[in-house]
């Protein structure tokens, strides 16, 4: 498999054929290389097949590639320019479809021992896959994000490669990466497809790769051959999710709380805010209560619900703790244009959340979920009412000052233990906070409830006690139609736009 080293000694060797043909030609501006020409893949024989990780990577060349994808709007298709010298350049026609990165980019074909072809099909490619420097005189960073994953209402997107780059040609965001191929050996040719290998002026030579595979069962995956077979595969499908090497485009805001209370006057000085936005709920279904337990003859429907910030500033909140209580006092900072804290407000509690799932602090009132009628009055409310903030999803950024590397991306990162004296929780701009249906709350009874048009409410800053630029954005709905008999519900989620995601 290859590596960062393996990359660069690759660059290296082609840097000093100073005689070959092919260093006399122009630089192309990407091109395929593979870490190794012979390759050994897993196969886990119980947990899913093989990753095909091949090894093989798109590297720029001097120059970086920057894709910017957007939709206007929920009812607007996904569009995609490449940014050159900071002014759009169309791509090939159906380049761009979805958030997941630039399809049909690749082809790969692997054909067995006896010839015959067992994997044919055209790849996505993510700008921002898993990669590193290639070679010495790269830039030490890459400003791009990470992955090409999206919210389903994720309105703008970056993709990126910095020049002298990689970037794996393997996403581990689809599900189309993965096959389950016998044991044995195969020979793997993978390609750029035509349109881009014209657009970008790739030649034969840095467009296609050969390689020989052999595929090898995993005979032990430890602790029950099958649940640690899944195990191992699923490791295997995220490993890209942790990177090395990549910088912010911009300063963070610090993610540590200042060592105390803040001090002087209270005020909220003129300049920058947050712009707290909720994405109409995803995720919807219908689920009975657990065995066991007194709300196992209950009927629930529940939801996913992301609440953004699409800026142009952060929401920065600190909370201290009230000695020998579970609350802490929160407050929220303000910052200048050239991001200097410039003021504070205090804005409410946090509040210990013991619940499995949950156990870590939360900002009372951030968001607010209500089912409303067919009248749009409400029916009923969730008890889901406090958060911890974490940047969990991207949403847009392409919005002005959108932080591309948030450093609090999960639950885990921001919202301290039962012992913590301070936190500090920040929702960065241009990414939003998604709570799933998994999480305790998350969910509105609807036992007894008649069938019927409903509607779901998500309102983010329900008690306005968040300082931000404005609060007319911040409620959506989502229309559900209930039917079925208790402990038979059923949901139909009508589609919001052209995004048909329940």
């Amino acid at each position: 498999m290859t590596g960062a080293a393996t990359l660069v000694a690759l660059a290296a060797g082609a840097a000093g054929a100073a005689t070959s043909s092919r260093q006399a030609a122009a630089e192309p501006q990407l091109k395929l290389v593979a870490g190794s020409t012979d390759v050994t893949l897993d196969r886990y024989p119980d947990g899913g097949g093989i990753v095909l990780d091949l090894g093989t990577h798109m590297v720029a060349g001097k120059s970086p590639i920057e894709v910017r994808a957007t939709r206007k709007s929920y009812k607007d298709p996904v569009v995609g320019v490449q940014i050159v010298n900071g002014k759009p350049k169309a791509l090939p026609a159906g380049s761009v479809t979805d958030f997941g990165g630039l399809a049909k980019f690749l082809h790969l074909t692997i054909t067995d021992a006896g010839g015959k072809k067992v994997y044919d099909k055209d790849r996505t490619f993510c700008l921002n896959g898993e990669g590193s420097r290639t070679r010495p005189d790269a830039p030490a960073t890459s400003p791009y994000p990470e992955g090409c994953s999206a919210n389903p209402f994720t309105l703008g997107a970056v993709w990126g490669l910095q020049a002298g780059w990689s970037s794996n040609t393997t996403s581990y965001f689809r599900d189309d990466e993965t096959v389950d191929l016998p044991e044995g050996k195969y020979t793997a040719k993978l390609s750029v497809n035509k349109a881009y290998k014209d657009f970008f002026k790739i030649g034969a030579y840095d467009s296609a790769v050969t390689l020989k595979v052999t595929v090898k069962n995993v005979e032990d995956c430890g602790h029950g051959v099958a649940e640690g077979c899944k195990q191992a595969f699923a490791k295997a499908q995220a490993k890209a999710l942790t990177k090395s090497g990549v910088a912010a485009k911009s300063a963070n805001i610090a993610v540590k709380p200042h060592a105390q209370r803040p001090v002087g006057k209270a005020s909220v000085p003129a300049g920058p805010k947050p712009d707290l936005r909720s994405v109409p709920a995803w995720g919807i279904q219908v689920t009975t209560g657990e065995e066991g337990t007194p709300e196992a003859d209950k009927d629930y429907l529940a939801f996913s619900a992301t609440v953004w910030n699409a800026g142009p500033s952060p929401l920065v909140l600190d909370g201290f703790r009230q000695q020998g209580k579970e609350l802490m006092d929160a407050y929220q900072y303000f910052y200048d244009a050239a991001g200097k804290e410039v003021g504070y407000q205090k804005t409410g509690t946090m509040e210990w959340d013991p619940r499995e799932g949950h156990t870590h602090w939360h900002f009372t009132d951030f968001a607010r979920y209500s089912l409303l009628s067919s009248k749009q009055t409400e029916v009923v409310r969730s008890q889901k009412e406090a958060f911890c903030l974490a940047a969990t999803d991207a949403i847009d950024y392409t919005v002005k000052n959108a932080n591309w590397h948030p450093s609090n991306t999960d639950l885990h990162t921001a919202c301290g233990n039962h012992g913590s004296l301070s936190v500090r929780e920040v929702l960065d701009v241009g990414s939003g906070d998604t709570y799933e249906q998994f999480r305790p709350g998350q969910s509105f009874d609807i036992t007894g409830l008649a069938n019927g048009t409903y509607y779901i409410q998500v309102q983010a800053n329900p008690e306005k006690r968040l300082i931000e630029s404005s609060t007319t954005n911040n409620v959506a709905l989502r229309k559900v139609i209930l039917g079925g008999t208790a402990h038979h519900r059923t949901v139909k989620v009508p589609p919001v736009g052209l995004i048909d995601v329940p």
